[in-house]
């Protein structure tokens, strides 16, 4: 049995945190929630199970249909969680991907969280938050960078992101603590008063992290024990990303492919085996396979061709490599338009990804990556706000008849949202259910 196989079947047969055999509600429970689990795994596979799984990938709607506000659902972890619950208890997906979309956002006020502004932080309680774009990691700095990743994190990185940080970037390297003969001098630092702060700010943002992410586990178990399984472990990112969204920036990293594209291409295969850990780690700590990874520069119309396939993929393809050399499914998700890209990212391993469509032809990408790759899709954020309860029963019709044959499709929404008609999203579901029953 592979790794991925043995993954499947661990999930058919779910522990508790305790180590011991979850404990369904019901017989009815148990059999909706191994249903599923086995629709997945078909999909996924490229296999036709029963019928197409549906799922639904929201951002911050549930709780503003239930009334709330993003910011209540980021600062009251109970009232987060049982949005999310009566949310997944009206819809019956297959899949989830749990309450923690939110965040804790007394966790980011604890450390001055500068990267995002949330609500109450500069944003409006009823609106997401919004990522600060800037170059976090100066041009001059790859060297730095690439001589140690964590000690540039540490040092340099988080105390740019993190205010309350700042005592990190008067700490020694931990590699210079190699023997008895100066020794000490490493620790000095620590008896410094912003060390200490910083440290004191850690203990209290580790806390707060802890409530959270007990709160949201809390939920997933309870969910599973409903018959609602989440698959999803954790994420990582593709190396590109991780530079030209938070360290360089846009703007940074299109400047850098030009003025230093050698710089760049070693910062990035660098990043290859620390992103493969990242999401082999996340699965190995929540037990679930599925790793997502947003991709957000690769898109068309932010590189060329030629730098798509010198820049991007390359890494990319070799996070996703690694990811099912470990047994994880690789889930990254194909946000904005791909279609120029389509014949590039197929070359994949068959029925060992799934990969989330946004606004790409569906057909087209059937016709490309999908035969060797499960798709995720991809009913549009615009019909689920604006379209009538027909309109998103004929497209998800469409969409089945498109996507479904031989397997490999799973129902979705194309890209995380915040707002909708409650009654579009239900008919997303229902007409899944009806249209997407195998022959």
């Amino acid at each position: 049995m592979d790794k991925l196989e043995a993954a499947f079947e661990r999930l058919l047969s779910p522990k508790g945190p305790d180590g011991n055999d979850v404990q369904f509600q019901s017989a009815e429970a148990k059999a909706n929630y191994q249903a599923s689990i086995t629709r997945l795994r078909d999909a996924i596979q490229l296999r036709e199970p029963d019928r197409v799984p549906v799922t639904v990938l929201p951002s911050m709607f549930p709780y503003l249909n239930a009334g709330m506000t993003v910011e209540e659902a980021m600062y009251d972890y109970d009232k987060c969680t049982a949005a999310f619950k009566q949310f997944i208890l009206e819809l019956k997906p297959d899949m989830h991907i749990g309450a923690s979309a939110p965040g804790p956002g007394k966790f980011y006020e604890i450390l001055d969280y500068k990267l995002y502004s949330w609500p109450g932080h500069g944003v409006a309680p009823e609106h997401c938050y919004q990522c600060n774009e800037a170059e976090y990691m100066t041009a001059d700095e790859y060297d730095l960078f690439m001589m140690d990743p964590s000690f540039y994190f540490r040092n340099f990185y988080l105390p740019r992101v993190f205010g309350a940080l700042s005592g990190f970037s008067m700490l020694a390297p931990y590699t210079s603590i190699l023997e008895m003969y100066g020794v000490a001098f490493n620790f000095v630092p620590f008896a410094l008063p912003p060390v200490q702060a910083t440290f004191q700010k850690l203990f209290e943002a580790g806390a707060e992290a802890l409530k959270w992410a007990m709160a949201t586990g809390a939920s997933d178990g309870e969910l599973t024990t409903l018959g609602f399984p989440t698959i999803l472990g954790g994420f990582t990112k593709a190396p590109f990303d991780v530079l030209g969204d938070t360290l360089r920036g846009t703007k940074g990293i299109m400047l850098d492919i030009y003025r230093q594209p050698d710089k760049l291409l070693a910062a990035m295969d660098r990043l290859v085996p620390i992103m493969i850990a990242m999401g082999v780690g996340a699965a190995q700590q929540t037990g679930k396979p599925l790793i997502f990874i947003p991709l957000h520069k690769g898109a068309d119309g932010f590189l060329s061709d030629a730098q798509f396939k010198k820049f991007y993929w390359p890494t990319l393809k070799q996070v996703i490599l690694g990811l099912i050399e470990n047994g994880c499914i690789p889930f990254p998700a194909l946000e904005g338009h791909w279609g120029s890209r389509l014949e590039v990212i197929q070359d994949i391993p068959k029925g060992k990804t799934a990969w989330m469509v946004d606004q790409t032809d569906m057909a087209e990408v059937k016709k490309t990556l999908g035969q060797n790759a499960c798709l995720i899709g991809n009913v549009p954020s615009s019909l689920l706000k604006l379209g009538t309860v027909q309109e998103v029963k004929d497209y998800v019709k469409k969409i089945i008849d498109i996507a479904a044959p031989g397997g490999g499709f799973i129902l979705s929404n194309g890209a995380f949202f915040d707002e909708a008609n409650w009654d579009n999203v239900k008919a997303m579901v229902a007409a899944g259910r009806e249209y997407g029953v195998y022959k």
